[in-house]
């Protein structure tokens, strides 16, 4: 198939299906698709006639679907009869127009050869006083693998970011959820399940095993789903430009790997913005070694019984960032805060009273509303809901 998207296309309608038959009694589907990636961006996916089947947005021009295995990013199972859909969004089309071809090839495709799980290493952990029963666990609540524009398998993922001495890694790949299955097998790490719902306005985490979420639907519905918090949202290209006709969700990932200069306090002052009771989360939004930040660059701590608790630790507001697994923390003890390896930073407390923090370990008077430590110079270095 050979066609040729427009300006005019893409302002009409975004994201275009582009029909195929599937025979009955097909075993493999192969798609490629071709076009000149320096002059635009034509995002891929897939849809049977009983719906979602896969996406890898930018990432891949090339998918395989079987009734055993499917390519990351896409769904195997049975390879119903009937009308099925190459899936374009036309993310970035030129004035003079972006010519494209579809192959759709339906014999027979090797199954490619699984790499062995690196090993599982994990240092020491905090010394971090439980408060009531629960402990204060360390995560990162957006990270990306092979399922969508990342480089690191599942295992490859985990085994990273228990070495950075993480406790729990939600898995966020975009738009897709043929990830999910493969995070319990992991040892070592609590992996939980998200998907990245991406839109050219905006991202967002949904958070759970919920099913796969239509990004195509507005952003009240994704909240409908489950616990949604809104992704970088000061975000460059993907800063978010959503209507929200309902509620605005109440978690926020308000400390993003992107934020590089924590002098800037526009993530903070949006945040107060957004709603007075906003739950900060972190994320380093992980996609390869040196373009994002690592996994747990920032860190989201959660008070909680343990990993496997941590969207309900969210969800209750329980929740402190730090720049690392081992960078200066601050951290609610029921009525007090407990600021650690923070020696010479400076609190400041919601109303914009200011104290220096003298000593490693110190408890001070809580108030309700979001604490943070800064330098001297006011880089922000640790946040506390």
């Amino acid at each position: 198939m050979r066609g040729r998207w427009t300006l005019d296309d893409r302002l009409e309608q975004i994201l275009r299906e582009v029909p195929f038959e599937v025979p009955p009694g097909t075993r493999s589907i192969t798609v490629r698709l071709a076009y000149d990636r320096s002059k635009g961006v034509l995002d891929l996916g897939c849809g049977s006639p009983y719906g979602f089947r896969g996406w890898s947005g930018g990432a891949r021009d090339e998918y395989t679907i079987t009734a055993e295995w499917a390519t990351p990013g896409y769904l195997p199972g049975e390879l119903e009869a009937g009308v099925w859909q190459v899936w374009l969004r036309l993310h970035r089309i030129p004035p003079e127009g972006l010519d494209y071809t579809l192959d759709i090839d339906f014999g027979p495709v090797a199954r490619p050869v699984a790499a062995p799980a690196p090993p599982m290493e994990r240092p020491p952990r905090r010394d971090i006083p439980d408060v009531e029963g629960l402990r204060w666990w360390a995560g990162d609540f957006h990270a990306h693998t092979v399922h969508s524009d990342g480089v690191l398998t599942v295992p490859e993922l985990a085994a990273l970011a228990a070495g950075r001495g993480l406790d729990f890694l939600a898995v966020t790949d975009h738009n897709t959820v043929s990830h999910h299955p493969e995070l319990a097998a992991v040892r070592g790490i609590t992996l939980l399940p998200g998907q990245e719902v991406t839109t050219d306005r905006g991202h967002a985490n949904v958070f759970g095993d919920v099913g796969w979420v239509d990004f195509r639907e507005p952003a009240d519905r994704w909240a409908e789903r489950g616990l949604m918090s809104i992704n970088h949202p000061l975000g460059g290209d993907c800063a978010w430009l959503l209507p929200l006709a309902k509620e605005r969700p109440r978690v926020a990932e308000v400390w993003h790997s992107g934020w590089w200069d924590r002098r800037w306090g526009a993530p903070l002052a949006w945040a107060e913005a957004w709603r007075d009771d906003v739950i900060a989360i972190g994320g380093s939004d992980f996609h390869r070694e040196g373009s994002d930040g690592l996994p747990g660059a920032p860190t989201t701590w959660v008070l909680a019984e343990d990993p496997a608790a941590a969207f309900d630790a969210v969800q209750a507001g329980r929740t402190a960032i730090s720049a690392g697994p081992d960078a200066p923390l601050l951290l609610r003890l029921g009525a007090d805060l407990l600021a650690l390896d923070a020696d010479g930073l400076v609190l400041v407390r919601p109303d914009g009273r200011r104290q220096v923090v003298r000593g490693e370990r110190v408890h001070l008077p809580a108030g309700p509303g979001l604490h943070r430590l800064e330098t001297h110079e006011n880089e922000v270095m640790a946040l506390c809901g």
